[in-house]
């Protein structure tokens, strides 16, 4: 059933991680195509013509749009190792924080734009966004559905690793510190220590360079 992946992506976005994590997890082989998102491929919008944006999988001649979207598709077509837990609840609660993350993530991308009052404003939705997690998302486990990297971890983890970088390229405060959030950064470090995981972790001082001269160049733009 493996034949025939692909994935149309490029390597400094998160949602296309959150693919590649997914893909791995499950052992599925599938070939990557890098995208120029400056100049998007035929192909990259012949198979999302409504959005036209990273990520595509094209499983067969089927594509599967959205990040999470792919992700509970590679779940439900490829059963072993599963994403999501098997009691009924605790999958609802998981799909619960995978939608928050999906409903309070864009406070980060909006970071890398944001400056002044409006970077402020930023910064105080994205406490929250961490606030809210530590105190119900996780409890005292290693990962959001337990012992093993889930669906609502690929969802976090793509959030809080840009976050970490994003931070760095802005200089200044730190949001995302150690004794504020405990058990995110526990189970930051449980993630990036989960051995897939860490083995297709994005090179951090490359996206610091790609994303420090990004903002630069939008200065300069303005």
């Amino acid at each position: 059933m493996a034949e025939g992946v692909k994935l149309f992506g490029a390597l400094l976005s998160p949602f296309v991680y959150r693919v590649i994590w997914a893909l791995k997890l499950k052992a599925i082989p599938y070939e990557f195509i890098e995208e120029d998102l400056n100049n998007k491929s035929p192909l990259l919008l012949k198979y999302n013509p409504v959005h036209k944006k990273i990520p595509v999988l094209l499983h067969g001649d089927k594509p599967v749009c959205e990040s999470m979207i792919i992700v509970e598709y590679i779940d439900e077509m490829w059963p072993q190792n599963p994403l999501l837990p098997n009691d009924p609840y605790e999958r609802a609660l998981a799909r619960f924080w995978v939608k928050f993350a999906e409903d309070k993530s864009p406070s980060v991308w909006r970071l890398f734009r944001a400056k002044g009052e409006e970077l402020e404003k930023t910064r105080k939705e994205t406490l929250e966004m961490l606030q809210n997690v530590e105190e119900h998302g996780l409890g005292e486990k290693k990962f959001f559905g337990g012992d093993s990297v889930g669906m609502a971890d690929i969802a976090f983890g793509s959030v809080v690793y840009w976050l970490e970088v994003v931070e760095e390229v802005l200089g200044g405060g730190v949001i995302f510190e150690a004794h504020k959030f405990p058990r995110l950064h526990a189970w930051m470090k449980n993630f990036k220590q989960a051995p897939i995981i860490k083995e297709n972790l994005p090179d951090r001082d490359w996206l610091v360079t790609f994303f420090k001269r990004r903002r630069e160049a939008m200065a300069a733009s303005a």
